[in-house]
């Protein structure tokens, strides 16, 4: 059996991992690559996957990280089946639309762009509406815990990953020669003690997993500090007369924000008379599908549903559908909370919220998930005194909140308190969806704690397993080739723009900075034409 790391390799975006046994060739989820420009052009050249012989396609959920290349696939010669569960399918459906129109909307400013150089406008969407569309009938539902055989020799089981609406972990059971392989793909984990989701189920054993590390260098905070930190940039913002601008996933981390405000309108914290805006088409639409697959959250919000209570509505919430709704929340200058898409600030409305608000010294600009290298957010959370958005330079003068109590990711020692279930010996792991420095830290840490091999796949590495749990080579990319020269490059430039892209600047950067740019500089050097071993 070969696996092959298509995707969220050294990075957090663009899951995918290519499955080949003697009999069949699969897909465990297909995500979008998001994040610097070197990253995102990966969206481009999908050779690698080699659509039309894949037979079939698991999905862990419905993030755009984990599905939002399907309709490149599906255009280019897919034909099989999309196993998910039933709200991932729903999901599935306004998430891959909403991303075809924010291809749509960018690609005509790109375009727009290029005539004003004197320029052809042949800048092109990755994929339309229509050919998200094609994914929907080649989609098929399972449930939790139900096992199915997608193909010869295959056994999959889905469970509850805890991180968001329909979320799963594949187990997945290989036959081959007689042996049985038991390989288990995390997908995303989710935070213990959410406030809607259910906790992530525990996996007992395995022969090889393969485990997302986004938070594996850091810790969250708690609910209660996270809804103090809540109100402090709310109280601040009341205070001055201005807005709170929230950067929000549609799904999940949205449908939280809207719990957290409720919690802090009951115990008076949050003023009666400031209206909150929810000014994202997607995200009402991915509320709705909230209430109807209520059975998949968690007890407690359950128990407040059979009470007649809804936890997702508030007495002072105005849906912005129109664009129209969307220009009339900047045109007032009452103070409000505005949730807005998306969480990274890389795309949709909340760019004109941030552009309107981001240099007013008395707003408050509230993250509540991830942001990865080279989106607006990252550079925002980062320190950037200013930021372009739409072309025009905004100042950072606003009050920054970054909570990450709110993530829908387990943090560090939840992580480890997950894998600490395991009663595999010989356990094998490989990190997955995460940053290099995330990946180390927690490598360390679980060889340290538990004793067991780590391995932290690169982009377009092949590993190759024997039936059963023999773990046989890697197979490194080659080492003329050009993506993995761009992810070393990409890895550069992040600490140049940490230092303002200015080479005079990194001369004054700490000594143990210097340090490990030196080190990383090295080590691209040597890892261009050195093989890896397993070990």
């Amino acid at each position: 059996m070969k696996i092959k790391f298509l995707g969220a390799a050294r990075t957090v975006t663009g899951s995918c991992y290519i499955i080949e046994t003697g009999k069949v060739r699969f897909a465990v989820d297909c995500g979008m690559h998001q994040g610097p420009e070197q990253i995102e052009a990966r969206n481009r050249d999908i050779t690698p996957y080699d659509p039309a012989d894949i037979d079939f396609i698991i999905l862990t959920h419905a993030h755009i990280d984990h599905s939002g290349l399907l309709p490149r696939i599906v255009k280019n010669g897919f034909r099989g089946p999309v196993y998910v569960t039933e709200p991932t399918r729903e999901l599935l459906k306004i998430l891959l639309l909403d991303s075809a129109h924010v291809q749509k909307v960018d690609t005509a400013g790109k375009n727009k762009r290029l005539m004003r150089a004197g320029k052809p406008p042949d800048a092109l969407p990755l994929y339309t509406s229509e050919e998200a569309e094609a994914v929907f009938p080649l989609i098929k539902t399972t449930n939790y815990k139900e096992p199915f055989s997608p193909g010869p020799g295959i056994t999959v089981r889905l469970i509850d990953a805890g991180h968001i609406l329909g979320s799963a972990m594949v187990e997945l059971f290989v036959e081959e020669n007689g042996k049985t392989t038991k390989l288990v793909f995390t997908g995303d984990i989710g935070r213990p003690d959410q406030l809607l989701m259910k906790d992530p189920s525990f996996v007992r054993q395995a022969d090889f997993l393969f485990m997302e590390s986004t938070y594996g260098n850091r810790n969250h905070k708690g609910e209660k500090e996270s809804l103090d930190e809540l109100a402090e940039a709310i109280a601040y913002s009341y205070r001055n007369g201005e807005k709170v601008i929230i950067p929000a996933f549609a799904v999940e981390r949205t449908q939280e924000i809207l719990y957290s405000l409720r919690l802090l309108l009951s115990s008076g914290r949050l003023p009666k008379d400031m209206p909150v805006y929810l000014d994202s088409p997607l995200a009402i639409k991915a509320t709705e599908i909230f209430r109807r697959y209520h059975a998949y959250l968690d007890a407690e919000t359950q128990e407040l549903i059979r009470n007649g209570e809804d936890p997702l509505k508030l007495p002072n919430l105005k849906m912005s559908v129109s664009t129209e709704d969307s220009i009339r929340i900047n045109e007032t200058r009452e103070p409000a909370i505005v949730i807005s898409g998306s969480g990274m600030a890389n795309a949709g409305r909340v760019r004109h919220h941030l552009r309107h608000n981001l240099w007013r010294p008395g707003a408050s600009i509230v993250f509540v998930g991830f942001q990865a290298q080279g989106t607006p957010g990252r550079k925002i959370v980062d320190g950037a005194k200013k930021i372009r958005i739409f072309n025009d330079s905004i100042a950072v003068a606003a009050k920054l909140f970054t909570i990450n109590g709110f993530s829908a990711h387990a943090g560090r020692d939840q992580l480890l308190a997950w894998l600490e279930n395991f009663q595999t010996e010989g356990l094998e792991v490989f990190l997955v969806h995460g940053e290099a420095s995330a990946q180390d830290h927690l490598a360390d840490l679980i060889r340290r704690r538990f004793g067991l091999h780590v391995t932290k796949p690169e982009y377009l590495e092949e590993i190759v397993l024997g039936p059963g749990a023999g773990f046989e080579e890697i197979i490194p990319p080659a080492p003329d080739s050009p993506d993995r020269l761009d992810g070393l490059l990409s890895e550069l430039k992040t600490a140049l723009d940490e230092a303002d892209g200015s080479f005079e600047k990194l001369r004054s950067l700490p000594a143990q900075q210097r340090a490990a740019l030196a080190e990383m500089l090295a080590g691209a050097a040597r890892g261009l034409d050195a093989p890896r071993s397993k070990s």
